[in-house]
């Protein structure tokens, strides 16, 4: 797997990958040199106005704009321990599936406090893990204020998408297209969590987690919209990917239909998973639903 792939799944991967610590039940009011790894984390952080607490972050967390100015420890499944440690840290703030193994093994060992948010693939989960992200730091009315609204907002939106007639819009959530091969969103994946609560239907539901696609299986899969992550530096225009034979053939193929959006807005499962999920209903269903 290039490295590039690899970050990709370093926003869509939504269950752990190697063995994390446990959540912990204590909380750390008084930390104020956290190292937050994990785009969510980061961003439900600076939703919670701790961000000053924040000194070094991992190459995941892309939002808010400001995250970019802080210290990047490195990608949050190649984390060095070395390079944590030497942010003098006070709290370490971590999603589950951080690693490798060895380096969390070390940084467990150490005198830091390490927390490991829990990150389930579904959107059940949104307002645990801000509510387990304020406990952490002691912001645990703060959270359920921001969890309350967020729960309120999707419940909002389940009952709009309720409310559609007709078919379901047929989606493939394609993590990659390299060398012509589709590695599609299956089961248990923030993607199918997403596609779910924009009210369309997983093209390959069948599938467990991620998988690559024989043509036979896209093909089959019959797909109305393709869904790519939008990432800086590699967005893939329209052309590229309806350029693959199995692809062209689909219901997408024949309308165009290919809808980019930022990886980690659309699969981060955090404070903003209300709006990316109508904004993703609303280019499904543009008839039917705003933005």
């Amino acid at each position: 797997m290039n490295a590039f792939i690899s970050r990709l799944f370093g926003f869509a991967l939504g269950v752990a990958c190697v063995a994390t610590p446990a959540l912990a039940d204590d909380t750390y009011p008084d930390a104020r040199r956290i190292v937050s790894v994990g785009g969510t984390v980061t961003e439900i952080l600076y939703a919670l106005g701790v961000q000053d607490r924040i000194v070094a972050r991992d190459s995941t967390s892309l939002y808010p704009a400001d995250a970019a100015t802080k210290p990047d420890v490195g990608y949050m499944r190649q984390l060095s321990a070395e390079g944590i440690i030497s942010q003098n840290p006070d709290l370490i703030l971590a999603e589950s599936g951080a690693g490798p193994a060895d380096t969390i093994a070390i940084l467990q060992a150490g005198s830091v406090p390490l927390v490991s948010i829990p990150t389930p693939p579904t959107a059940k989960s949104v307002g645990p893990r801000i509510r387990a992200v304020g406990a952490a730091v002691g912001k645990p009315k703060e959270a359920e204020a921001l969890a309350t609204d967020v729960e309120a907002r999707l419940a909002t939106l389940t009952d709009e998408i309720g409310k559609l007639t007709g078919a379901k819009k047929r989606v493939l959530f394609a993590l990659s297209l390299a060398n012509g091969r589709v590695m599609a969103a299956g089961r248990n994946t923030a993607a199918d969590a997403m596609i779910r609560l924009a009210g369309a239907a997983n093209a390959v539901e069948s599938v467990e987690g991620y998988k690559p696609l024989t043509d036979e299986a896209v093909i089959e899969a019959a797909p109305d919209a393709i869904l790519i992550m939008n990432n800086p530096g590699r967005h893939m225009t329209a052309d590229e990917a309806f350029a693959i034979p199995a692809l062209k053939a689909s219901p997408a193929g024949q309308s165009g239909t290919l809808i980019a959006m930022d990886g980690l807005y659309l699969l981060g499962l955090g404070p903003r998973t209300p709006q990316a999920a109508r904004e993703l209903a609303s280019k499904l269903y543009p008839d039917h639903l705003a933005p």
